[in-house]
């Protein structure tokens, strides 16, 4: 069962810690979050950090439901008073440099620019060791857990204001609700009045008793649209009911204002061409079309 107390969160948010593994070491740690149908994970890691990757993939997926979620970890190395090289690796630069002119006939000399360029040759360039990296993940993964519960606490007050919003437009949803209500039986009265024109049309020329009986059947059915409010509070109520229990409730409040919707338009076609308070209805359910589109777009940011 979803704890009631559980917060609305919204897909949106960020959080970033850094820390230290030695002294000519440091990395930074970023979460970035943005509305998605699934959980998206995009990782940016050094190169050879796999293992770290793993981990991280692991544990987000436990914390986290909805969401395209950027994963960005970087090294950050200490620049050294004296700029250190690899000496093997440059005489083998420069060897294999000199036998290729050699074979080619070629009178050249390496330059030593563009030696310094070639990978692995100046050692603040080089790769982390497996101990350098060892070091980092145990750091990252120290951190990992204060960093999601920062990047939840973002997410939580983003999802507080647009629960907020969203408990509004039920609000003006529901009044726009009982206004249809009240004016129910006059649209029912000004339908029967219509079929009572109709019916003396009807008369001065002769009339079908089976057909008037039709005719009256299939008015009574269109003209009446206490199905649609009925629906329309239930939803209503199951909606602000999901926004008091929290958690994971997004994919649920869109089907919801898709039934509501739907139940939007089949009062709107009921009440179509009718004058005087049929008109009336008309406009509050297109009022209730513009409220449900506008929780609909909020919604698609809710985990």
């Amino acid at each position: 069962m979803t704890d009631p107390t559980q917060p609305v969160y919204s897909m949106t948010g960020f959080a970033r810690v850094a820390g230290r593994v030695s002294e000519t070491l440091g990395f930074s740690l970023s979460l970035k979050s943005v509305n998605h149908r699934f959980l998206d994970l995009h990782m940016r890691l050094p190169s050879g950090a796999e293992e770290i990757e793993i981990h991280l993939r692991r544990i987000l997926k436990e914390k986290l439901h909805r969401g395209h979620v950027e994963v960005t970890l970087n090294l950050e190395r200490s620049q050294k008073a004296e700029a250190g090289y690899d000496h093997a690796l440059v005489a083998a630069y420069v060897e294999a440099f000199r036998a290729a002119a050699t074979e080619h006939h070629l009178n050249a000399e390496p330059d030593l620019n563009s030696v310094f360029r070639l990978p692995g040759v100046l050692l603040a360039e080089a790769r982390s060791s497996d101990e350098e990296l060892k070091a980092v993940e145990d750091a990252v993964l120290r951190e990992t857990g204060a960093l999601i519960a920062a990047l939840q606490t973002m997410r939580a007050q983003e999802g507080s204001a647009l629960a907020g919003e969203l408990r509004a437009g039920m609000d003006r949803l529901r009044a726009l609700v009982d206004e249809a209500a009240l004016l129910r039986e006059k649209v029912q009265q000004a339908y029967f009045d219509r079929l009572s024109q109709r019916m003396k049309s009807m008369l001065e020329g002769g009339f079908d008793p089976d057909r008037i009986l039709q005719e009256a059947a299939l008015i009574a059915e269109r003209s009446d649209v206490e199905e649609e409010v009925t629906r329309l509070r239930t939803h209503i109520g199951h909606f602000t009911g999901l926004l008091d229990q929290g958690g994971e409730v997004g994919k649920k409040l869109d089907f919801l204002l898709q039934e509501m919707n739907r139940e939007a338009n089949t009062l709107l076609s009921k009440t179509s061409g009718v004058a005087g308070n049929g008109t009336r209805i008309t406009e509050a359910g297109l009022g209730m079309k513009s409220e449900i589109e506008k929780a609909r777009e909020q919604v698609q940011n809710l985990e």
